[in-house]
């Protein structure tokens, strides 16, 4: 089958039909999205970094210790995608992170991923020559708390080769309900 595509070469002649032909395939493209991210979970296992497990283990872990933990859906999907950013931007791998899931989650979860780096380095940046109480740049901020539980139960803990992990299609239902077309519809452009 012919793939139809739009007739402009800069946007600035488009027309109204060509985006009604690009909303169309834009449907499908943002209703994969859990798919796409799940594949880049998947990437994850292929490097350890030196820690002593691979970052997807490391990432299911804080997952898992969060749904075992009683937290929600929501919640419990940024545990398992904190550190998605790993492999393709590592210096600033919890801004990727919450970038992806900015339109998706509440501002808490988002700030609580954003920032969660700083605040994981309350647990070693003095072994690196930084300073352990960075986080406290944040101290008073509505989310301080909950973004340093974050890291203390689940993140921190989570480098155990022991530890009995759910598996990354346990979590896939709910990466596909909260990453869902439906849900950033209903969150509207502004999310």
């Amino acid at each position: 089958m012919k793939q139809v595509h739009a007739s402009f070469r800069a946007l600035a002649d488009s027309t109204a039909s060509d985006w009604e032909l690009l909303t169309k395939a834009f449907v499908p493209f943002l209703n994969d999205l859990p798919n796409r991210i799940l594949s880049q979970m998947g990437e994850l296992a292929h490097d350890h970094g030196g820690f002593p497990v691979n970052r997807l283990e490391h990432c299911l872990q804080t997952a898992t210790r969060a749904y075992q933990g009683g937290q929600d859906e929501e919640y419990v999907v940024c545990a398992l995608l904190h550190d998605i950013g790993d492999i393709l931007a590592p210096a600033t791998h919890a801004d990727l992170a919450a970038t992806i899931l900015k339109p998706y989650v509440s501002p808490e979860n988002h700030w609580m991923v954003e920032k969660h780096g700083i605040f994981q380095g309350y647990y070693f940046f003095h072994h690196i020559g930084l300073d352990r109480n960075m986080r406290d740049q944040f101290r008073g901020h509505q989310w301080f708390e909950r973004t340093a539980e974050f890291c203390e139960k689940y993140d921190q803990p989570s480098f155990d080769p022991e530890f009995d992990s759910m598996s990354l299609e346990d979590f896939a239902p709910m990466v596909c309900r909260v990453l869902s077309a439906d849900r950033l519809m209903a969150k509207g452009p502004e999310a």
